[in-house]
C-alpha cells in the first residue's frame, strides 16, 4: 500500500515523502489501523521492518499539539535505540509546528535533558533507568500520559528492566493505549501484555522469502590467537569498506579493536561502559564512512540502523541463537546482498551446528590456505 493512498494529515504525508518512504511495510499496514482505533496492540515483527512509523504515525495523529503536557511515552532498552526513535519522530514531525520530542537516556548530563523537558514535550522517548532517575528528581511528570509504547520489548525485559517497566506502567493511571513491539514473544512480554493490555490486537509479521535479505554466510575454524589476523585478512582481501564485528563481551571488543589497530586496520569499539561522548564519536565516524571496522557487543549495537554494512563478522559464536539472527541482519539491507562470517574455535562445532539448525541458517565452511587466501573446504 502506498503512503499517498492513506488518509493521513498533510504534514505527515509530506514528512514521509521527504524521508523517502513510498510503500508502507507490512507491520505499518497491520499496526496503524488498530492503533488509530485506540486498541492496544502486541506486534511480533523482525528488526528493521519500520516499527517506528508503525506506532509513531498513529500517536502523532492523536496528540494535542496545543498542550505542553507529556501525552506519549516510548520506552526503549538502549540509548542507541532511544536516539534512533527520537530522530525518526523528529523527522516525522518536521512539518508539525509545536511538536516536541524529548530523549532521556543514561550517559548524557541529566541537566541537559532537564532543559529538553522544560520545553514541554508531548512525547518522551526514554530508557527505563534514566526515566526513573528523572521521576525521583521530579523533573518529569507522567500524569497526563495517555499512550505508551514498549519498543524491542523482549530485549528490554531480558536485560533486567522488568521491574522498572512495571513500576513505570503502574504510574500511568490515565493510560488509554499500550503498544508492544517485539522480535519474539517471550514469557516476560506475554506477562506484561496480560497485566496491562485490554483485548490487544495481535499482529505477526513473519519474514518471507522474497523480503528476506540475501546474506551469504561463511564459517571459519580459528583459534583465539588467530582471530585478529583472520578478521584483518577477511576485510582487506575482500576490500570491504564498512564492517561490523560482534564480540560477546565488552572486554573483548576493546581488546580486539586494539589488536586490529596494531595490524594497521582502521577499527574502534562500542560497548556499554563508554562515555556517551565517545560512543557518539565512534558512531558518527562509522555512519559517515570514516571508520572501517566497528567492533561491538550485541547490546551496544541495538538501535544502530545503517544500510551500507558490507559484511558482518562474528568474532565469537553468540551466546543466544537470536543474537546470531540480529547480527547477520545488519548486512544485506535495502535490497542489497550481504555477507557474514563466523569464527569458531575447536570444541564449538556442536554449539554452532545447533544454533544454525534452530535459526534455519546455512553456512559455507572456508579455510585459509598457505598464502592466506580463503577457499572452500574440500569434502
Amino acid at each position: 500500500m502506498l503512503y499517498s493512498e492513506m488518509d493521513f494529515p498533510q504534514p505527515i504525508l509530506r514528512a514521509v515523502e521527504k524521508m523517502g518512504f513510498v510503500h508502507m511495510t507490512e507491520v505499518q499496514e497491520k499496526s496503524i489501523p488498530p492503533m488509530l482505533e485506540g486498541r492496544d496492540i502486541i506486534a511480533q515483527a523482525p528488526t528493521g521492518t519500520g516499527k517506528t512509523c508503525a506506532f509513531g504515525i498513529p500517536l502523532l495523529m492523536r496528540l494535542d499539539l496545543g498542550s505542553k503536557k507529556t501525552q506519549c511515552l516510548i520506552l526503549a532498552p538502549t540509548r542507541e535505540l532511544a536516539q534512533q526513535i527520537t530522530d525518526d519522530l523528529r523527522e516525522l514531525t518536521q512539518f508539525m509546528p509545536g511538536a516536541v520530542t524529548a530523549c532521556l537516556y543514561g550517559g548524557q548530563p541529566i541537566r541537559r535533558q532537564m532543559d529538553q523537558l522544560k520545553k514541554g514535550p508531548q512525547i518522551i522517548v526514554a530508557t527505563p533507568g534514566r526515566l526513573l532517575d528523572h521521576m525521583k528528581r521530579r523533573s518529569v511528570s507522567l500524569s497526563d500520559v495517555k499512550y505508551a509504547v514498549l519498543d524491542e520489548a523482549d530485549e528490554m525485559l531480558d536485560m533486567g528492566f522488568y521491574k522498572d517497566v512495571t513500576r513505570i506502567l503502574d504510574l500511568l493511571g490515565d493510560m488509554q493505549q499500550l503498544g508492544m513491539f517485539s522480535a519474539t514473544m517471550s514469557r516476560p512480554v506475554m506477562d506484561i501484555s496480560w497485566m496491562y493490555q485490554r483485548d490487544p490486537a495481535e499482529i505477526t509479521v513473519a519474514p518471507v522469502d522474497h523480503s528476506m535479505p540475501k546474506i551469504t554466510q561463511y564459517s571459519i575454524a580459528a583459534t583465539g590467537a588467530s582471530k585478529p589476523g583472520d578478521i584483518a585478512d577477511i576485510v582487506t582481501k575482500n576490500s570491504y569498506g564498512r564492517v561490523m564485528v560482534f564480540c560477546n563481551t565488552k572486554y573483548a571488543t576493546a581488546a580486539l579493536a586494539r589488536q586490529l589497530a596494531g595490524l594497521d586496520m582502521d577499527a574502534d569499539c562500542l560497548h556499554g561502559d563508554m562515555p556517551q561522548r565517545d560512543r557518539n564519536s565512534v558512531m558518527g565516524r562509522f555512519r559517515d564512512g570514516s571508520l572501517r571496522i566497528l567492533v561491538t557487543t550485541d547490546v551496544a549495537a541495538r538501535g544502530i540502523d545503517i544500510d551500507d554494512v558490507d559484511a558482518v563478522i562474528n568474532h565469537d559464536v553468540p551466546s543466544s541463537n537470536e543474537y546470531y539472527t540480529h547480527r547477520i541482519g545488519r548486512t544485506g539491507r535495502a535490497m542489497k546482498e550481504g555477507v557474514s562470517y563466523i569464527l569458531h574455535m575447536p570444541g564449538e562445532e556442536r554449539r554452532l551446528g545447533e544454533m544454525l539448525r534452530l535459526t534455519r541458517n546455512t553456512v559455507i565452511p572456508l579455510r585459509f590456505d598457505e598464502n592466506r587466501e580463503l577457499g572452500l573446504i574440500d569434502n
